[in-house]
């Protein structure tokens, strides 16, 4: 049966992320962090497969070499579409609810607030999993108090729902801070895991880019007519 729980703030008492910004506020910087790094891998791309590649293609001779050449290609522009496709996803917003707070990508999140939960929760938990076990209960014992037939028992169990409801009144705006905090949290790991992806995409497109050029480095080089004018003296004039 839950325990009674301290009694609620009295009004207009801070709680101690009053005086903080919202963790949404740093959405927007996370988001337009990720649309500069797209914006970069997408201008790579642009540059390879522009003309200056195009051009360098035609110096290709024999199916060995081209098939080389084709493969670098691939593998530059491939390292450019792993950069935009990871990057992309810090973009889509993530869905974030109480469950959330238990699964392995909020693991760290977790471990650094339980380690002083009073700097996050002041009174009202010991820990996430303290915070987030009222729903539960209260789920749990009104399901209960439709079962019960027993006239006592279920006035046993409405007492104890009441208190349960209002543990949730209670920690409710520390279980909202909790999950705008870890809807950030899921944005920021998604842009550090997609600067990972960045930084193995630039080794994909150094090495494809040069295995493309020194493939159509080997084919000589490749000489183009140039048309000149050609000037005549026009005819003398002139009489002894």
């Amino acid at each position: 049966m839950p325990q009674p729980r301290p009694g609620p703030a009295a009004p207009g008492t801070p709680m101690p992320f009053d005086a903080l910004p919202s963790p949404l506020d740093a959405v927007d910087d996370l988001r337009a962090a990720a649309r500069w790094m797209i914006a970069a891998a997408g201008a790579v791309g642009a540059v390879l497969i522009s003309g200056g590649p195009l051009v360098a293609v035609g110096k290709v001779t024999g199916l060995g070499h081209a098939l080389i050449a084709g493969a670098a290609l691939v593998v530059a522009l491939t390292g450019v579409g792993v950069a935009i496709w990871q990057t992309s996803r810090v973009l889509v917003p993530p869905v974030t609810t109480p469950a959330t707070l238990r699964q392995n990508s909020t693991k760290e999140l977790r471990k650094i607030i339980d380690a002083a939960p009073a700097d996050f929760f002041g009174l009202a938990a010991t820990s996430v999993e303290d915070l987030l076990r009222h729903r539960a209960i209260a789920a749990n014992l009104s399901q209960a108090v439709m079962a019960e037939g027993d006239p006592g028992r279920r006035t046993v169990l409405e007492k104890h729902l009441r208190r349960a409801q209002a543990n949730i009144a209670q920690t409710d705006p520390y279980v909202r801070w909790l999950l705008a905090t870890a809807h950030v949290w899921q944005i920021q790991a998604a842009l550090r895991r997609a600067r990972w992806f960045s930084l193995v995409a630039v080794v994909l497109v150094a090495a494809g880019a040069v295995a493309f050029f020194w493939v159509t480095g080997q084919q000589g080089t490749t000489y183009v007519p140039v048309l000149t004018p050609q000037i005549t003296a026009a005819p003398s004039t002139h009489h002894p």
